[in-house]
């Protein structure tokens, strides 16, 4: 079974994992095979127990999943951070704006 077709995930990184689970059937042990991680691992992850795992961990639970890194809001954000450090006066506008 396929997951429902959606560009962004707007759950935090635990609860996506698990709903994406739930729509495709899929089992901590069968997401464990595809994407090369512990069941142990997995589950620790979806329930908030460990970090958030860096975006090529994401980009492996993803793919394994059937969707894009950016599906994850955690990899959007960190795609932003990026672009902020890169652009000083876009943090000094963003700011302005936002208070």
């Amino acid at each position: 079974m396929a997951a429902k077709k959606r560009t962004y995930a707007s759950d935090p990184l635990g609860p996506a994992i698990e709903k994406l689970m739930a729509e495709t059937g899929v089992t901590y042990r069968a997401l464990a095979e595809k994407s090369g991680l512990s069941a142990g691992y997995l589950n620790h992850i979806v329930h908030g127990n460990r970090r958030v795992p860096s975006t090529q961990v994401i980009t492996r639970i993803g793919k394994a999943l059937g969707v894009k890194p950016d599906y994850f809001r955690e990899v959007r954000v960190r795609i932003i951070i990026g672009k902020l450090e890169e652009t000083p006066a876009l943090v000094d506008r963003l700011y302005k704006r936002l208070s």
